[in-house]
């Protein structure tokens, strides 16, 4: 268990992809009438992502409720995707996902976060605001905004 929250956090292993693809497709699933597409986590192939990729996920009631998806740089971990279950959300999910995320950093011996969000996401926006992230840049992509945000970590 992870302290007082009913939710297992574990290593993804090839034989969660689907779930992991289904979580990313309801959880993201309310951006597309906001930026007239799918974002693309909704188009990655998870079974070769979860093969390339760090990725820990959570589960609660016995299936998985969210992920987030890491890769180390040299200096700094990169966050590549977080989501969570639609029927999940708002249960600190999320904050234990990057709570796991800085673990990970300072297991590498890194003290910087990073990623990137599609500018319409305000929400998302919101919540790494809310967990200590920085806004760094933004810049346009596809008739939109990409908005790169980090977050250092105390030594």
């Amino acid at each position: 268990m992870t302290g007082d929250l009913p939710f297992v956090m574990r290593p993804a292993v090839p034989d969660d992809a689907p779930a992991i693809a289904a979580i990313v497709s309801a959880a993201y699933a309310k951006w597309v009438p906001v930026i007239g597409r799918k974002p693309l986590p909704m188009q990655v192939d998870y079974a070769k992502a979860v093969l390339e990729h760090d990725f820990d996920v959570v589960s609660g009631d016995g299936r998985l409720v969210g992920l987030i998806e890491t890769m180390p740089r040299a200096d700094h971990l990169w966050i590549e995707n977080l989501a969570v279950h639609p029927e999940a959300q708002g249960q600190g999910i999320g904050r234990l996902l990057l709570a796991r995320a800085e673990e990970k950093a300072k297991e590498l011996g890194t003290f910087d976060l990073r990623l990137l969000t599609n500018g319409a996401f305000t929400a998302n926006i919101a919540l790494y605001l809310k967990y200590g992230y920085a806004l760094d840049k933004q810049e346009e992509f596809m008739n939109g905004t990409t908005v790169y945000m980090s977050k250092k970590l105390t030594r």
